[in-house]
This record gives C-alpha cells, structure tokens and sequence, in this order.
C-alpha cells in the first residue's frame, strides 16, 4: 500500500510542477472561448482534472500546448452541451472576403494588425470586439497572439491544418482591423 501511496505523490507532483504553469493560460483560452470568466473557472477545472486522469499517457512534449488542447476540448464540449456554439462558416461568396480585403488594404499599410491594436487603442476596445468574433477566429487570435504559438503548434491544439490556422488567422485579423478601425481611422494614415 505504502508503494502506491508513493506512486500517487509522485504522479501529483510531476503533474502540479507540468501543469499548474500554465493556468493562466488555460484560462485565458477558455475564458475567450465561453465569453465568461465563472464558465472558464469550471471549464478549467473540469479540464485540469480531465488531465490528471489522463496523466499516465503525457509523453513529455510540450505540457501547455498539451493542456490547452483538453480546455480547447472541453470548452468546445461545453458549448454544445449548453447549445451556445455558434460555429460560423466564413463563405468567400457570401461577400465577406470582398469587404475583409478591401479593408484590409484600406485601413493599415505598413503596420502589423497587433502593432496598431496594442499600440493605439484601448484594451476594453479589443476585448470588445475580440468578442465579436466567431469562436473559431477568436480562438486561432488568442492563442497566436495572447500565448505567443506558432501556426504549427495551434494546427496541433487545434486539430486543424496548418493552412486553416493560416487562414482563419488572416481573417480573424482582417476582422478586427474593421471592428476598430472606426476607432483610430484619424490615427492611421490611409
């Protein structure tokens, strides 16, 4: 007994040390995926014990895009659960690519879109219109641009191509360009 008493330190320890790191992170994704800081708490929660359970079976790559691979998971399962998942398809012909670049040559032309978002506007501003995006771009945005992943490693959380994290990035940027370009229309030049 005493041996799987010692077991069982052990595995809570290495997991406290690999993931409890990464909480922040962890809640930061679910909180722009639900729109709700009590729902990430519970989804996090949820998450972080669904990653314990499946300790066993971490091989050691890398633990954060790991974990929120399982909050990403769990916060989409959540979401269909309580009916609240409103998963967009971003159709070219609908004429939304049209009006994304034409903006996207209109507003910014030297300036990266985080550049002018974090230079010039106001935080409550981006979080507004983060908002106002669909999960899947706001998703794709937040761990990029908030947690610093390449495309390779979203691909991974994300389960998606590397391509669709390419796109969904440039239209998630895109998007929020003409969210707060009424903002700061005076501050850039045209």
């Amino acid at each position: 007994m005493a041996g799987g008493s010692l077991i069982k330190q052990n595995k809570i320890k290495r997991f406290n040390q690999i993931a409890i790191p990464h909480l922040d992170a962890a809640y930061n994704l679910a909180k722009w995926l639900t729109r709700n800081h009590q729902d990430a708490e519970d989804i996090v929660q949820e998450s972080y014990m669904k990653a314990f359970r499946h300790f066993d079976g971490f091989r050691g790559a890398d633990a954060k895009a790991w974990l929120l691979a399982i909050v990403r998971n769990t916060c989409y399962t959540w979401l269909k659960s309580k009916n609240n998942l409103q998963m967009e398809e971003f159709d070219e012909e609908s004429g939304h690519g049209e009006l994304l670049n034409q903006l996207s040559e209109s507003v910014v032309n030297n300036s990266t879109p985080e550049q002018i978002m974090f230079q010039t506007v106001d935080r409550d501003l981006i979080n507004q219109a983060m908002q106002e995006l669909s999960i899947e771009f706001r998703e794709v945005l937040v761990l990029r641009e908030q947690e610093g992943f390449s495309y390779h490693e979203i691909a991974g959380i994300a389960g998606i191509p590397v391509g669709t994290v390419m796109s969904r990035l440039a239209r998630a940027r895109g998007l929020m360009r003409s969210l707060l370009a009424p903002h700061f229309r005076g501050e850039v030049s045209q």
